[in-house]
């Protein structure tokens, strides 16, 4: 028998058991891609994460994301906690681990800041591996249907419900009012009629649903349904949040932009999050997009395989 360490965290929160939890594979070297999908689904956690060598000597890691039931290309809530992992253990691989982070993953190359305080981690940021790329538009009675509430209901006086990505797509709409979002519930049946191809060439429907607040129109609460991979509500999701942050402040008619938005997850859950999204448009383009969140240690331990 054989065993690899692991280590979990509470992911854009401070205190413990609330957040989206996270287990990290510290070194993941000998695990096959099949050993790497058993110990995802085993979890249940919306993702693992799975560490090995960079290829490139320069990079800090290279970092594998498994759901419970596939390897995804990028995703925010497992950079952010896999950086906290490797900054409080202080080196990955017989290598210092610094207060700047590269990681290689399959969307591309995932840099990443940590804020210390002494030895401790407070934070870590990322910036989305891709650039925004918007998909298709989605019906608002297609949204309704996933989850049972009114097509009314969808707002769509900004924008209507829409594929977009920055590293990972998502189906993203604006909800009426905060007690249309909390009476939200998927339904699975709906969720696989409604599978359509994502930007990054795939099938899947994963949905964000948002309310902004009318006085602080950067203060968001959301929830996140992707019941096709196995994660019936997911209580932080960090590419998605940055994602929707990244196309709404591409709608904005200003053309040079800098704008913090504060996304509040989790709620409806029990498990209440915050991420921090920063993004930069340039010349009527955004350029830049960032994923901020602190973490907190939860368990240790080992899976044998």
């Amino acid at each position: 028998m054989k065993t690899v360490a692991f280590t979990t965290v509470d992911v854009f929160t401070s205190s413990r058991f609330e957040g989206n939890p996270l287990a990290v594979m510290t070194d993941a070297r000998g695990l096959t891609d099949a050993d790497m999908q058993n110990i995802a689904a085993e979890f249940g956690y919306s993702e693992v994460t799975f560490i090995l060598p960079p290829e490139a000597p320069e990079n800090t890691a290279r970092v594998r994301i498994f759901t419970p039931t596939t390897e995804v290309p990028f995703a925010g809530h497992p950079n952010v906690g896999t950086a906290y992992v490797l900054g409080q253990q202080g080196q990955v691989f017989g290598r210092p681990v610094g207060d700047s982070l590269r990681f290689e993953e399959q969307a591309g190359l995932v840099e990443v800041e940590l804020k210390r305080s002494g030895e401790e981690v407070l934070s870590a940021s990322i910036r989305a591996p891709k650039p925004l790329a918007i998909g298709k538009a989605i019906p608002e009675q297609t949204v309704a249907r996933c989850i049972a509430i009114e097509p009314e209901e969808v707002r769509i006086a900004r924008h209507r419900p829409v594929v977009a990505s920055v590293g990972l797509s998502f189906v993203f709409a604006e909800l009426a009012d905060l007690a249309a979002l909390g009476r939200a519930r998927p339904n699975l049946a709906y969720f696989q009629d409604a599978a359509c191809p994502t930007v990054e060439g795939n099938h899947d429907f994963s949905l964000f649903v948002y309310v902004r607040s009318e006085e602080a129109p950067w203060t968001i609460r959301a929830r996140m349904f992707a019941p096709l991979d196995n994660v019936p509500e997911d209580p932080a999701t960090g590419s998605a949040s940055a994602a929707l942050g990244a196309y709404l402040v591409s709608l904005e008619a200003d053309a040079n932009m800098n704008v913090s938005l504060t996304i509040e997850q989790g709620v409806e859950m029990g498990r209440r999050s915050l991420i921090g999204i920063d993004v930069v448009k340039t010349d009527g383009i955004v350029t830049d997009v960032t994923i901020s969140g602190k973490c907190t240690p939860v368990m240790r331990g080992e899976i044998a395989y």
